[in-house]
């Protein structure tokens, strides 16, 4: 049994799918898939199922999961273990980060730096459902997440940050961009670009739901994998907007393009930081610190 093979049948174990997982691994997809029936054979046991349709865990893949994990875990707790031997640094604080969090990241980062000198804190980006899990079994040690569905996750905890009000993208020349507030109401008739649901759910359901309230279904538009190539598209296209948080707004300078505050109220997301229930650490502590900080500067405004 290799690690490596561990590490691939919790990444498939993960996804449900074993092309998302290659590209997860940054791996061939035949490769993942064979490291996996090699585990298997060396277990005498089926982890998976599959079908030309799905990939489900069988019984006996539920229950070495968490094993898996563990193993994992411990391998990279021993690597930590003797990093400062080697000349690097003996702690690391993973923190699995989201999109838009702007200056309120760089403050964090800052505040580690000075009050924890010690600490490497590693900046981890993934799904929503991978983030929240990796922090339960404990490969991250703390996550943003935007929206959390707190009854589906018991084992963590979830620390109240602030909310992140949305503002709208819409080309330069647009007549609505005259405006200083919009109404979702005015954007009916013109195509949103909007990223797939898996990649972001509380933004996507958020932005549906209220165009819903507003009395429409928004014509969808081809998006791109990144804002800056949504925001390109937009400001030289046709007529298409999106939306965008308003602490990524600041930090974007793209004169085809202009940004809008929303006259429609609930325009916003929550974001809290999740970490394992009972977590107590100096570099839990200082975050649980500096994000009453952000609570306060915020009440304050």
């Amino acid at each position: 049994m290799e690690l490596r093979q561990l590490r691939y049948f919790v990444t498939v174990a993960e996804e449900l799918h074993f092309g998302r997982a290659a590209q997860r691994l940054h791996i061939a997809q035949p490769a993942v898939s064979q490291q996996v029936q090699r585990l298997e054979r060396e277990l005498k046991v089926q982890l998976l199922d599959r079908s030309p349709r799905r990939v489900r865990l069988t019984e006996a893949g539920h229950r070495f999961l968490p094993a898996a994990r563990n193993v994992l875990m411990a391998a990279d707790q021993a690597r930590a273990s003797v990093a400062e031997l080697a000349g690097g640094r003996a702690e690391v604080f993973r923190l699995g980060t989201v999109t838009g969090l702007g200056a309120r990241l760089d403050n964090i980062l800052d505040a580690f730096a000075e009050r924890l000198p010690h600490v490497q804190v590693e900046l981890v980006t993934l799904p929503v459902r991978e983030r929240l899990a990796q922090v339960a079994d404990g490969r991250l040690d703390a996550a943003f997440v935007r929206a959390p569905a707190v009854e589906d996750t018991p084992d963590l905890e979830y620390l109240r940050a602030w909310d992140d009000p949305l503002v709208a993208a819409l080309p330069a020349r647009h007549p609505l961009a005259a405006h200083e507030t919009v109404r979702l109401a005015d954007l009916a008739s013109i195509p949103l670009r909007l990223t797939g649901r898996r990649n972001h759910p509380a933004l996507v359901d958020l932005v549906l739901t209220a165009c819903q309230r507003a009395g429409f279904e928004p014509v969808p538009a081809p998006t791109a994998t990144t804002l800056q190539d949504n925001l390109a598209s937009i400001g030289t296209a046709a007529a298409m907007w999106t939306v965008i948080y308003a602490a990524n707004a600041d930090q974007v300078h793209n004169s085809r393009v202009v940004f809008r505050p929303f006259a429609d109220s609930g325009m916003s997301l929550p974001v809290a930081v999740a970490l394992r229930a009972g977590t107590v650490s100096p570099s839990s502590e200082l975050l649980r610190v500096l994000i009453s900080a952000e609570i306060q500067l915020d009440l304050s405004r």
